[in-house]
């Protein structure tokens, strides 16, 4: 089954750090089984509070996207991230849809 990795950017702080994440953060991803499907563009909040932004990356199952997530080339794209603005982070399991 598929998962989805959806970030969600609440404030930046330091908006460096975040460009030093949009530098590595692409590297992380060479090799790795994953569709894109949304990357901070527009958006409109339609319950709860506002956000800057959101991502959404589909992989072909959890555990390829936590692997991915955990892997020490994320990792280290991560730390910019989580410096340069307040997130949350979450890993669904999609449907299995039959073709």
């Amino acid at each position: 089954m598929p998962a989805y990795i959806i970030f969600i950017r609440k404030h930046t702080h330091t908006p460096a750090e975040l460009e030093t994440y949009a530098q590595k953060a692409p590297a992380s991803l060479a090799g790795q089984p994953i569709t894109i499907h949304a990357l901070y563009g527009r958006h409109e909040v339609i319950e709860g509070a506002q956000i800057e932004g959101a991502a959404i990356l589909e992989f072909p199952s959890f555990d390829e996207a936590k692997r991915w997530y955990d892997s020490p080339a994320y990792r280290e794209a991560r730390q910019h991230r989580l410096r340069g603005a307040d997130y949350s982070g979450i890993i669904v399991e999609g449907l299995n849809h039959a073709s």
